[in-house]
């Protein structure tokens, strides 16, 4: 196996499948088929989850609203979306634990890094909920902050679409992909992989992170055992 224990980025809008808003259950129980995979080839996942399809803080701040107070409310979202992922994935016989940086004693346990590595080292998925626990930081940044202080291999952001490309490929047809490109390339070339809070501290922790296409099956299998699927960010 490629890689031991990986830290798997969804979007909020990834668990929406095909509809304008909230989750679908399909795309959850597809998601939670491929996450046994891993976990049934002995891999440690632990999964980070953005509130978009629920909630946008940023949204809901152009709209006259407290910032701060809409960004809690994000992360609120993304423990519903936890919460759904984990009823999905208990569904498929996958033991799984959801930690939160907000204390929500009554549906999950409080974020604790050893309580964490300890449950991905008896098998347990492990999805962290509420981002940070700080407003002004993006569930990307959970998912860096969270990777570098379980020591996971790599960062595999599940999307849309295949990988990295030059530029939007639902915008431009003629866009070209990277299948390898360093962290200093994707900054100068102005490459959207994250926010740049959490694209500089994988940067600095020297850990690599892998766009690939969430939707196709067997992709995340194929990436965790090293196949060139999606791009490769690294130093």
């Amino acid at each position: 196996m490629h890689y031991k224990r990986v830290l798997l980025k969804l979007s909020g809008e990834a668990l929406m499948g095909d509809r304008q808003y909230g989750i679908d259950p399909k795309r959850l129980a597809e998601y939670a088929e491929d996450i046994k995979e891993l976990v049934d080839r002995n891999v440690e996942v632990a999964i980070v989850i953005g509130g978009g399809n629920i909630f946008r803080g940023v949204a809901g701040a152009s709209n006259g609203m407290d910032r701060v107070q809409g960004d809690y409310m994000g992360m609120l979202a993304t423990v519903i979306n936890g919460l759904a992922l984990q009823s999905a994935l208990e569904d498929a016989d996958v033991q799984t634990r959801l930690q939160t940086a907000i204390k929500i004693e009554a549906i999950a346990e409080p974020y604790i890094k050893r309580r964490a590595t300890r449950h991905l080292e008896k098998g347990r998925v492990v999805i962290f909920g509420s981002g940070t626990g700080n407003p002004y930081f993006t569930t990307d940044s959970a998912a860096v902050l969270r990777a570098i202080e379980i020591n996971a291999d790599v960062i595999l952001k599940g999307t849309r679409v295949d990988g990295i490309y030059t530029e939007d490929p639902e915008k431009n047809p003629e866009a070209t992909k990277y299948n390898n490109i360093s962290f200093d390339d994707a900054i100068q070339k102005g490459l959207k992989v994250m926010d740049m809070t959490a694209f500089t501290l994988s940067q600095e922790n020297n850990l690599p992170i892998i766009v690939f296409d969430m939707n196709t099956k067997g992709n995340l299998l194929k990436v965790v055992l090293g196949e060139q699927i999606g791009t490769k960010v690294d130093n």
